[in-house]
């Protein structure tokens, strides 16, 4: 992290697991974002765990963006193509706006190490001042695509808060060089 936010990313995980919500399996993708989260200097708590029922998931999301105690919302889980999968659904209902290169990225990435990255509907987006991003249901899948959003988190946050400026870079804003 830069280190340019005025307080640490404040953030939440929901785990969206039919069988995980019923303690018919363990959770294990809510607890490794959690941990990695707070690897980058992140408060947060122990993952909610829901069943991925879109109306759950939408009051679940809404809820945690309209508190205003919360930066960065991952969901982990119900991006694919199952019948049951209603995240992404779930997500874009909830949504003022949205923030397609979160999602761009991981699948980009992921597809470099599998074509079934093709089969992600995940998405992203801010509700308020709230940045939803949709992750895996794999804690493999999730470290993977984590590593790739950190980079810009911080600055993510920064400018949902309001609280950025500049987003260009030195090197972008400089002139161009003058040609001989």
């Amino acid at each position: 992290m830069s280190g340019k936010l005025s307080s640490p990313i404040r953030a939440a995980v929901v785990t969206l697991s039919d069988k995980a919500s019923v303690g018919l399996r363990e959770d294990a993708s809510g607890p490794q974002l959690v941990e990695l989260l707070q690897g980058i200097g992140a408060v947060t708590r122990d993952a909610i765990v829901i069943p991925d029922d879109q109306p759950t998931i939408e009051r679940t999301l809404a809820e945690l963006a309209d508190a205003g105690d919360v930066d960065l919302v991952l969901t982990t889980g119900g991006t694919g193509l199952a019948p049951r999968d209603h995240t992404p659904e779930a997500t874009l209902a909830v949504a003022d706006r949205l923030a397609p290169g979160f999602a761009e990225a991981m699948r980009a990435a992921s597809l470099a190490i599998t074509p079934k990255a093709m089969l992600s509907r995940a998405t992203s987006a801010v509700r308020k001042k709230t940045l939803i991003i949709n992750m895996p249901g794999s804690p493999k899948a999730c470290r993977e695509h984590f590593a790739v959003i950190a980079p810009v988190l911080d600055h993510a946050v920064e400018t949902v808060r309001g609280e950025a400026f500049e987003c260009a870079t030195p090197e972008a804003s400089a002139p161009p060089a003058e040609s001989v």
